[in-house]
């Protein structure tokens, strides 16, 4: 699907203005506004956002780098995770919010989004892809290789041990040893475990649950949010988990297989299985919803990546946030937004004609 790839200019310019973006980065804090009234810009105001905790880093740069241009407006991202935020975004408490999955068509169908005209589409834009990291914190081992049916069975319950000859057979220069393995996953609604188990759902047989933003089986760890999971598998012995890669730190990671090699995570291999992904079916043209193919076997693809969207309506009740999320949603899409997400979060920037969609359907915003 090559009109999703990144074009070389684009790239080029995000790749440029990323070095500012550092610069920038270190000398404002995020929701501090530069100090002042209007911003040169002419904007005012405070909109309210929330929602998936894996955009948190992103977001806070955005923020502040959004905040020290527009010295008169203040953005609120409170990072409740992404099912949180998508009920806050039904009831009108935020006038965007992050998720880390497309709303349903089921959902859809109710049109019960308080804070949009009725009868009229949402925004749904994949504006954050990031790879899901296997995080793992095992003493002397900073990289495993692990296949579908593995992650499926430690992540289940079935795989108990870390020299359990499932793992060992994959890692023989690894000096596993004969510990008991304590997986970690979210306890809240999440948008990061529904792409985790989706993965399983569609690679591996052992794992008989369907996708779902909820953990199905008992057993484990459960830990709330992004940084509950990173902490657990941090200050835990022989702890393994899943987080957005920008969360990885210094913990071990996993190499995933796919087709007959094994690939670590990257930006480069998250945007190559959204490439290879095509649109939700049945959208409106202003929700550019995709479905990601997990299945893939093309060299070089990582299948465990969050596509995490932003969502907005396309026609607010309230015509005094229309200004401000128009400017702050394509801020976000721009270059200099762009190379601020991969600066702090190491995101994948989107591609040249994802961004003309993107921009389409921001300034369509009313």
């Amino acid at each position: 699907m090559n009109s999703m790839r990144l074009s070389s200019t684009r790239l080029a310019s995000i790749a440029a203005v990323a070095v500012a973006s550092t610069i920038l980065l270190s000398s404002c804090a995020a929701n501090e506004p530069t100090p002042g009234g209007e911003s040169p810009s002419g904007l005012s105001g405070t909109i309210h956002g929330g929602g998936a905790s894996s955009q948190d880093a992103a977001q806070q740069a955005w923020v502040a780098a959004f905040q020290n241009a527009n010295s008169g407006v203040t953005v609120e991202y409170e990072p409740t995770g992404s099912g949180a935020g998508r009920d806050n975004f039904v009831a009108g408490a935020n006038s965007f919010t992050g998720s880390d999955r497309a709303f349903k068509d089921e959902e859809l169908a109710k049109d019960n989004f308080a804070g949009c005209v009725p009868s009229t589409p949402i925004v749904e834009i994949p504006n954050y892809i990031s790879p899901i990291a296997i995080i793992f914190n095992l003493d002397g081992v900073t990289s495993l290789n692990l296949d579908a049916d593995t992650i499926a069975g430690i992540f289940k319950g079935d795989i108990t041990k870390w020299n359990d000859p499932k793992i060992a057979s994959q890692n023989a220069d690894a000096d596993l040893p004969d510990l008991a393995i304590t997986a970690v996953h979210r306890s809240d609604e999440s948008g990061t475990t529904e792409n985790f188990t989706d993965y399983l759902s569609a690679n591996s047989p052992v794992w008989d649950a369907e996708a779902s933003g909820d953990w199905p089986y008992e057993g484990g760890e459960a830990a709330a949010q992004t940084s509950g999971v990173v902490d657990a598998v941090t200050n835990g012995t022989g702890t393994i988990g899943y987080a957005d890669a920008s969360r990885a730190g210094g913990l071990g990671t996993v190499a995933v297989k796919v087709g007959g090699d094994y690939v670590e995570y990257s930006a480069a291999a998250a945007a190559a299985i959204v490439d290879e992904s095509p649109a939700a079916p049945g959208r409106d043209a202003v929700d550019l919803a995709i479905e990601l193919d997990r299945t893939s076997d093309a060299a070089g693809v990582y299948p465990i990546v969050l596509v995490s969207y932003l969502i907005a309506c396309s026609d607010y009740a309230d015509d005094a946030v229309v200004d401000l999320v128009k400017a702050y949603l394509g801020y976000i899409i721009s270059d200099e937004g762009q190379a601020v997400g991969v600066e702090a979060a190491g995101i994948a920037p989107i591609s040249a004609t994802l961004f003309e969609k993107a921009k389409t359907a921001i300034d369509s915003i009313k």
